[in-house]
């Protein structure tokens, strides 16, 4: 992978590559006319319209769509006639302690953002340890997207082990050339590609972070979908780890929200942290509902949507293969989890107008992001397969890509 895929997100913001800003687009430059916002409705539109998809992320929706389906599905969550949350009790307690039970930690607590969630647990550690240094990857999402939280709120100082793109290897650890309090490994890394390392590289290095007398945080937005690269059960992949954090709208579909697990001491002053932070809101059961609904719902399925997406980046990189394309690159070959890249020879704006009226005239959509510069004539999209996408064989990708293709410049 072009070590040049660093550059595309150098905003200190979630890019719009991964939807959580509530965009599609990359700068909102996709070879249409109309302003930013005009272009980025118009995709939207295409891919609500659209009959045939690879995943319908929840944020496309609309209030309505939204609503109805957490109505729909908070009926079997939850019992409704129980009185609502106050200040992180009831509701909000039964989701901790679910969480707590998943990831085989003491405890969990929820919070409205991972953003908040990170800071407090590793200044909880940094009080634990006597080092505010953290030492975690250069394109880890603290890094990338959080405007420089970690320093300019909490007091934490982040040193980058590696620039590589995959995770900081055991040697790398060893031979770090300062001592830190804290290690963060985000699982999977997403913007080297959702990339994981194999069990054995990942339990060395907790090892080797242990050896400096360093506590180990799991970034695990997306652990819930890790257990088939690693082959084994959440609470034993969270095991490695001193503590963990989980995001509930990245891979269940939820509206937001997250959680930190780990040992019971470190939970109770991370909550007193989080009335701190302002995230003691008074009543979160909408967000708590999605998040359970999606415990119950696509968890279990994300072992399915990661062996289909390996069928799907197989598909996707012969059928660009055998349309003419000169160059692919399907980024892991193997998909690690079920979201992976795409990388093409072509600039962002004539591929996202390609991928527009694909969507827009077929009612058919490949790629349900923007894409992103990534060095001279080479752009890269992520892709997801949720449920949508099960429905597709080899040969429908294959088909859509001819289609594709024929929409670009040649």
């Amino acid at each position: 992978m072009s070590d040049t895929a660093s550059d595309t997100a150098a905003e200190p913001v979630d890019p719009p590559l991964d939807g959580t800003d509530g965009t599609d687009g990359t700068d909102g430059t996709d070879g249409t006319d109309g302003t930013d916002e005009q272009k980025r409705e118009r995709r939207v539109a295409a891919w609500r319209a659209a009959r045939r998809v690879l995943w319908r992320p929840g944020y496309q929706s609309t209030v309505r769509d939204r609503l109805a389906w957490l109505n729909e599905g908070a009926e079997g969550v939850y019992d409704l006639d129980q009185p609502v949350d106050m200040y992180g009790d009831r509701l909000v307690e039964t989701l901790e302690e679910r969480v707590a039970g998943l990831l085989g930690k003491e405890a969990a607590a929820f919070f409205p953002t991972g953003t908040m969630a990170q800071q407090i647990a590793l200044r909880c550690w940094a009080g634990r340890t006597g080092n505010p240094t953290v030492a975690l990857h250069e394109l880890s999402h603290p890094q990338m997207h959080e405007r420089h939280a970690f320093s300019q709120v909490s007091g934490l100082r982040p040193v980058h082990v590696t620039y590589a793109p995959r995770l900081p290897t055991a040697e790398e650890i060893q031979n770090f050339a300062e001592p830190f309090g804290a290690l963060l490994l985000e699982l999977p890394l997403r913007e080297a590609g959702f990339v994981l390392p194999s069990w054995e590289e990942l339990s060395e290095t907790v090892e080797a972070a242990r050896e400096r007398d360093a506590v180990v945080h799991f970034d695990g937005a997306r652990l819930w979908e890790c257990t088939t690269h690693f082959g084994r059960p959440l609470d034993e992949i969270a095991g490695l780890a001193d503590s963990v954090y989980v995001s509930f709208y990245k891979s269940l579909d939820g509206l937001g929200g997250a959680a930190i697990a780990g040992p019971k001491t470190l939970i109770d002053e991370a909550k007193t942290w989080r009335h701190r932070y302002g995230g003691m809101i008074l009543q979160q059961f909408p967000t708590v509902l999605a998040a359970l609904i999606g415990l119950d719902r696509e968890l279990p399925r994300l072992p399915e949507y990661v062996a289909h997406a390996r069928v799907i980046a197989a598909a996707l990189r012969e059928g660009f293969t055998e349309a003419g394309v000169p160059w692919v690159r399907v980024h892991p070959e193997e998909p690690h989890t079920h979201q992976f890249q795409v990388w093409l020879p072509y600039e962002p704006d004539v591929l996202g107008d390609a991928g527009l009226r694909q969507t827009e005239e077929t009612k058919t959509g490949l790629f349900a992001q923007g894409w992103a510069p990534g060095g001279p004539g080479l752009a890269y999209t992520e892709v997801t397969v949720t449920a949508p996408g099960l429905e597709w064989t080899a040969q429908d990708v294959k088909a859509a890509v001819r289609d594709f293709v024929e929409r670009l410049p040649r």
